[in-house]
């Protein structure tokens, strides 16, 4: 019999820098996908505080000490998701009554530092979290490199989810390690959906044999300038944020991709709910040419390693031990 799975991307704008705004339409949105019947929910990278654009656009954002950019980081942090944040609370309720999965990216604090972090909410069980384990130059000058502890998949009746975001894509043994797992269905994070971008999540989808959404984000200048204002800005960021591109500055484009790689639904530049009812039975039928796990993989030639230890950096030792 015929396993068929509704799912749904979320396309649309975030409310940058203001992320309990950002969770509110989240929540919204994410109620909306349910409704029209999707199991499994995905949104773009960043989408609860908005992909830092200025870090892209703006060159002297990533001067050392930029006092615009100081500002920014200042406001991300103290609105940052954190720990069990009671904030996922409604969103984590909608899931367990629906049975639905939800993914969602945005930035994590952990102690002082900032993490772009996919949330995947699951049906009575803990937030999954994946922390991106590789950043483009510009993200490096905010944000901390996961480590293998958050490499995790979800186990669903009907199969695995997994979710990396961006540039993860084109990292060969990150791909290796989640095609182990045995993915049915990749969420592929991405702030918006560039040619290369497409390219790399039709590959996954190929490579991996699996269904993957490949979701992005909308974004303009005004709605930056909007959120800085929302998130209680003190206008030493606002000339900065001024030189940002006018109009829109991410546009979406989110794709579903079939595992033979072929896209069998795609999204424009404006907001969207993009559902696609996916034939799980193509998983199977596809693994029977390509397996790149199994009958593909020559074990007897190649062999990875993966640490999926938790790198805290800190590790306290007992004196007494050491005596």
């Amino acid at each position: 019999m015929t396993q068929k799975l509704k799912v749904a991307i979320v396309q649309d704008s975030p409310v940058p820098l203001a992320i309990d705004a950002g969770l509110e339409r989240a929540i919204a949105k994410a109620r909306e996908a349910i409704e029209k019947g999707a199991r499994v929910v995905a949104f773009g990278e960043g989408f609860l505080g908005g992909y830092p654009a200025w870090l892209e656009h703006i060159a002297p954002a990533r001067l050392w000490d930029h006092p615009g950019t100081r500002e920014l980081h200042a406001l991300l942090l103290g609105q940052a998701i954190h720990g069990e944040d009671p904030r996922f609370q409604p969103l984590q309720w909608s899931v367990d009554i629906a049975n639905v999965a939800v993914s969602i990216g945005g930035f994590e604090r952990v102690r002082g530092s900032l993490y772009a972090t996919q949330f995947l909410f699951r049906p009575k069980a803990p937030v999954l979290r994946h922390r991106k384990l590789v950043l483009t130059p510009p993200e490096k000058l905010m944000l901390g490199q996961g480590d293998g502890s958050t490499m995790g998949l979800h186990d669903a009746p009907w199969g695995k989810i997994g979710q990396l975001a961006s540039t993860e894509h084109w990292m060969p043994l990150a791909r290796a390690a989640m095609h182990h797992e045995g993915e049915t269905v990749h969420i592929a994070a991405w702030s918006e959906l560039n040619d290369i971008a497409m390219l790399a999540s039709a590959h996954y989808a190929f490579e991996g044999r699996s269904f993957v959404l490949a979701a992005g984000t909308i974004q303009y200048k005004q709605e930056v300038i909007a959120g800085y204002e929302r998130a209680g800005g003190d206008g030493s960021a606002r000339k900065l944020l001024d030189r940002l591109p006018e109009g829109q500055i991410q546009h979406g484009r989110s794709a579903i991709f079939a595992p033979d790689g072929v896209m069998i639904a795609q999204a424009g530049t404006a907001p969207e709910i993009l559902i696609a009812e996916l034939d799980l039975d193509e998983v199977g039928r596809g693994l029977a040419t390509m397996d790149v796990d199994g009958a593909q993989a020559r074990h007897d030639v190649f062999e990875l390693s993966v640490d999926r230890r938790a790198r805290a950096g800190i590790v306290d030792k007992d004196d007494s031990a050491a005596a």
